[in-house]
């Protein structure tokens, strides 16, 4: 199988867990993997599969990836597709920030046009290495608000990188209407919340 892999990033985990995927798939498939960014004139037509990823930030997915999905969405309904939600919200077991991930979906959904053949939401990463000053004052009052500690000096992924890899194996073998449920049981897991079309 063909696989595109594209992703939007912020803070670069998004490209990190897009990266591990591509890596992980590569073994058994032919991979692409593009940021985003660079898409401009690309044919999907030659892809059986695509994978797509994007990181929420105050309830909103990167433009970049809205804008793609929007532009793309009859021929990303017309094959077989994942869609890789990163945020901090899917490591913890908030039901406010679960319920904010599902509106989330809702919103990209209702103002792409695209419903993706599988979504998961995968739990993403402090970087404080590459926040600026205000932007890690704020992650860091959020973490202490969740009962995290952190170091400001140091990142802290929640990604589980086994559980990642299952998933997108079994994506890529066509069972994902059999993946359910979350996917590691502590914060330091990768919560992929998993439904398929």
């Amino acid at each position: 199988m063909t696989i595109l892999i594209a992703y939007a990033t912020t803070d670069g985990h998004t490209r990190k867990i897009a990266r591990f995927c591509a890596d992980h798939l590569s073994a058994r498939h032919s991979v692409e993997l593009l940021n985003l960014d660079d898409s401009e004139g690309l044919d999907l037509s030659r892809f059986q599969g695509i994978i797509l990823a994007g990181s929420v930030h105050v309830h909103n997915f990167q433009r970049p990836l809205v804008a793609f999905a929007k532009a793309n969405k009859a021929i990303l309904q017309a094959k077989p597709s994942l869609f890789l939600a990163v945020s901090l919200s899917a490591a913890g077991k908030d039901a406010d920030d679960l319920q904010g991930l599902r509106d989330c979906h809702t919103a990209f959904e209702a103002e792409t046009g695209w419903v993706p053949g599988t979504s998961a939401d995968v739990a993403g990463a402090f970087r404080f290495t590459e926040y600026d000053y205000f932007k890690a004052w704020m992650m860091k009052r959020i973490a202490v608000k969740k009962g995290q500690e952190v170091d400001e000096n140091a990142d802290r992924e929640f990604t589980d990188w086994a559980a990642l890899a299952r998933l997108v194996d079994q994506w890529a073998a066509g069972q994902f209407a059999t993946v359910q449920g979350v996917v590691g049981d502590d914060a330091d897991s990768v919560a992929c919340t998993m439904s398929g079309n």
